[in-house]
This record gives C-alpha cells, structure tokens and sequence, in this order.
C-alpha cells in the first residue's frame, strides 16, 4: 500500500481510510481456489474474475465480455489472415437449416440428432385468459426449422447452384458464425449450447487435392495455435469412432491442459464424396464427363479460448501471449495530488505513442478512483503481459519498474531503453509460455505396455500414454467405459512399431494417444 497522504481533516481521513479498505477487500475477492486444490473451480473462477465471460440468463449460453472478446477478435484476426494467405474467402449462409436437408446423409444427421434445437412454430399471441405470451397454435411451420449446429448441409445445397463446372473449382469458402449444439453439461468456453466459430467448407476437383486441403488446415491450426497461442499441439488423425459425422478421415491438433487432461483444439475433415452425392454437387471435366466433387470441412471455435486458460494461466490468474493479449502493456502511475498525476502524465505519454506506432498496445491506467495496489492485482489477474510502474523517485531518476506477468519478475530500466526492453519482452515472453508448455507436455508423455501399467499412469500422472492397440472398436469402446480415456489421436508422426495391444495382447503396428479429456 502507498504511503497515507497528509490529511488535513478528521472528515479526508475517514474517506481515505474507507476507500483504502474497499480497495483491499476488493483485491482480496480477486483471489483464486489454487489449481491444487480444485482445477475446475479454479478456471470456472478465473474465467469469471479476469471478466471473459459469464453466463447468461439462457441456460448453457454465455455472454462474452469485453475483456475476453477483445482475446477472440485476435484469435479472429490472427486465423483470418492465415486463410485468405491460403486462398480462402469468407461468405455466410443462414441460421437455419430445413430438417430435411439434415437427413440426406444418414451418419452426419446421426452425429447431430441429438443436439439439435428446433424451430416449429414463426409467432407468438397473447393468451385469450391474460396469463401471458403464448406460442400460436395456427403458426406452426410446415417443415421444422434446425439451428445449425454446422452448416454442411445448408452449405452443399447451396453448392449445387455454384458448381457447374472444373473451372468453377477449387471452390475454398470459409463462415464466422455462431452454431447451436444442445449441450446438457456445460462449462464457459468449453462446453456450451452457443458457441462462435469458424467454418471453412470446399469442394475440389480430385480426391488427392481435397487431402492435401484438408491436411493444409490441420497444419494451418498447429501453426496459430503454437505460435500466437503459445500452445504445443500434436498433430493426428482420429479414429473411426472419433470422427466426425459424415467425414472419412479427421484430421486434428490435440493439446495438453496443466491437470493432464486433452483438449482437441481443432479439426479438419476429409468428406470424400458424401455430400456432393446427397446435394448432387457434380461438375462437367475437362473430358466432358461430370463427376460428383471432392469435400473438405474444418473448424475451430471460442473452445481455444479454454485452451489459453488452462495451459498458461496460475493461481494469481490469467497470463495471456503477447501476440493474443487485448492490452501488451499497462502503465501505473503511483503519486500523491493531481499535479504529480500531471507530471507523470507528461512523461509517459511520449512514451504510449512511441509503443502505439510500433503496433504495441498499451493502456496508461490514470483512474484516480483505485489506488496502485489494486490496479497491480487487476492487471495480474487478467494476464496483461508487461507492466510499467512509474513514481515520484522514478521521475527524478529517469526510470520505470518493469514486471513480466509471466514469470511475475520486476526490474528497474532507464527510460531511454525502455522501448528496446518492451519490445524485447514482446517476443521472449512468448518464446518462453511455449517453452513452459511444451516441457510440461514432453514430461508428460508416458509410454506403456500393459493395460495395468495403463491405469496406473493415468491415475497418478494423467497426460498423454502412448500405447499399442490392436485397431478395434470394442478395445477401443472398453478402455472408454473401464477408464474414461480416449484415443485423442494416431499421431501424424508416428512411426511403424510392431508390438502388441496393451488390452488384448493382438497385434499393433504403431502406437497411439491416450488421455483424458475435455
């Protein structure tokens, strides 16, 4: 706490020390459950209290905040740029999507059957005895209304008047939208009935070229994710029982969470021909024939936003990546009247627009309504990565104290090399999150042999467990029911090893990824 200042009345006294308590047991509510204690409550907690989101008053559905907005125009931004590098435009197609559009490909209606919301009726009336709104029986729909929980089939339909022929091709269309999913447990960011994503949906003239889109994503998703996020992913496919509704291959990136559990951070299908044959999507070649296209779908969604959360964040609260952070740099004044605010005031601001035009954020915290103490814990609790603190001794020795919220350092640096430091600081704080991620990975990727060895590892150590399996659902559908963990994915890189199932001692040729996940 600063130094009380001279108080010339009975009455100022009062008030400061009023505002000096509030303050304290504001900062004090900030504090988090340790992760040790309980992981879950922690990140429902520091979601809350870093002001990313809450929920809502529709049950599974949350309000974004500013704060945490500000982290997804980022990602947006970062994402967005990266498809349109490789050929994408963006458009967008409707909410809604007529039932019987769902049921032209049998697996990816079975996918989806059960989280869908559905429209039936387009007015509401007041009821005849005054009890209130009711839904007009006489305005029921003709054929019931999906929201989407994805949009391929809305999309192909739409298709079907795009494509008429191989010059038509490659068609490469990607939609940030919202998508319904009726989700009965459900977790801000992680799990809710409403999320944001993006879609990317295309149609080729070969098999071969919609491989290598679909593979060019997944690399696409690895790229952003490590290298704006921070975040180390391991690149695979998934199995037959893991893909997704209507693909023949699903390829994704797969995270690792600090309580040892997965998080599949992005996915890119491979469609085949299944949706052009249910939409009738065919194309003249250039031989004169027609053939139906080739599909890929792929996505990401405001489920990366947990990501961030839980791979870098501790118990004082949010640390975000330089590269994904709203405000890079908060300057906190500390001083004593209005004129040493003045002062200050004149000396950083020079320095704000110097940050501003090098693309750097930054937020000079001048409120006179919270004191230093409270401002310092603010900005730890939301991750902001560097912090400038400047004073009265700081005026007269040309300095500013520099924290990192990642490693919560501080040290004094003159202000004529300030800028380099920030600038500096820009670049190693994120070098040094993926480090800290990517040790924490490595040491917590566990080879086994034996189902009992399995268990063992999964209990006391969580993580990813690379082990032999002989390909089968049923193996694959009894480890799920005996343990909870997954196959998370056959790993892209994975070498051929013969060696034999950890369940059922039949033959494996290579291994794959186990894990516990969200």
């Amino acid at each position: 706490m600063l130094n009380i200042l001279k108080i010339t009345s009975f009455t100022q006294l009062l008030h400061t020390k009023n505002h000096k308590i509030c303050a304290k047991v504001q900062i004090m509510s900030k504090k988090l459950t340790k992760r040790s204690e309980d992981y879950s409550k922690w990140y429902n907690e520091l979601v809350v209290k870093a002001d990313l989101a809450e929920n809502s008053g529709v049950r599974g559905c949350m309000v974004i905040k500013p704060y945490g907005f500000g982290i997804w125009e980022k990602m947006q931004a970062g994402l967005d740029k990266m498809f349109k590098e490789t050929g994408h435009e963006n458009a967008y197609f409707p909410l809604f999507i007529p039932k019987s559009y769902l049921s032209k490909e049998a697996s990816h209606v079975e996918g989806f059957a059960k989280e869908c919301a559905v429209v039936t009726h387009y007015r509401l009336k007041n009821a005849e005895d005054g009890s209130g709104i009711i839904v007009d029986p006489d305005a029921k729909l003709e054929e019931e209304l999906i929201v989407r929980p994805t949009s391929e089939t809305i999309i192909w339909d739409t298709y079907r008047k795009w494509i008429q022929s191989y010059r038509d091709l490659p068609l490469l269309i990607n939609q940030w939208a919202n998508v319904v999913r009726w989700e009965m447990r459900t977790r801000l960011f992680l799990r809710t009935a409403e999320f944001l994503w993006q879609e990317g949906h295309t149609a080729h003239a070969t098999e071969k070229e919609a491989i290598e889109e679909a593979e060019q994503m997944m690399n696409v998703y690895a790229d952003f994710v490590e290298n704006h996020m921070a975040v180390p992913v391991i690149k695979g496919t998934k199995t037959e029982s893991e893909r997704f509704a209507g693909a023949i291959e699903t390829y994704c990136i797969e995270a690792l969470m600090q309580d040892g559990k997965a998080l599949q951070a992005g996915t890119s299908h491979f469609l085949g021909q299944n949706f052009a044959k249910a939409f009738d999507v065919k194309f003249a070649t250039k031989e004169g024939g027609k053939e139906h296209v080739w599909a890929t779908s792929w996505g990401v969604s405001t489920r990366l936003m947990g990501a961030l959360v839980m791979t870098h964040s501790d118990d004082n609260g949010l640390v975000i990546p330089p590269k994904l952070a709203p405000i890079q740099v908060v300057i906190v004044p500390i001083y004593k009247g209005i004129d040493q605010l003045d002062q200050i005031s004149e000396t950083v601001n020079p320095l704000v627009k110097e940050l501003r035009s090098k693309g750097i954020s930054v937020k000079f915290d001048n409120r006179d309504t919270h004191k230093p103490g409270f401002k310092f814990n603010e900005y730890e609790m939301r991750g902001v990565p560097v912090r400038l603190a400047i004073g009265p001794r700081d005026m007269v020795n040309g300095t500013y104290e520099v924290a990192r919220r990642d490693t919560l350092q501080k040290e004094t640096v003159n202000a004529e090399d300030v800028v380099a430091k920030i600038e500096f600081l820009m670049d190693d704080i994120q070098k040094n999150m993926y480090q800290k991620a990517l040790d924490y990975r490595t040491e917590h990727i566990t080879e086994v042999d034996s189902y009992d060895e399995f268990k063992k590892v999964l209990e006391e150590k969580g993580g990813f467990i690379s082990a032999h399996w002989d390909g089968s659902k049923e193996t694959e559908e009894r480890v799920k029911e005996e343990t909870k963990a997954t196959i998370r994915c056959i790993p892209i890189d994975a070498k051929s090893e013969e060696g034999v199932c950890m369940v059922t001692g039949k033959p494996s040729h290579k291994r794959v990824l186990f894990a516990k996940a969200y």
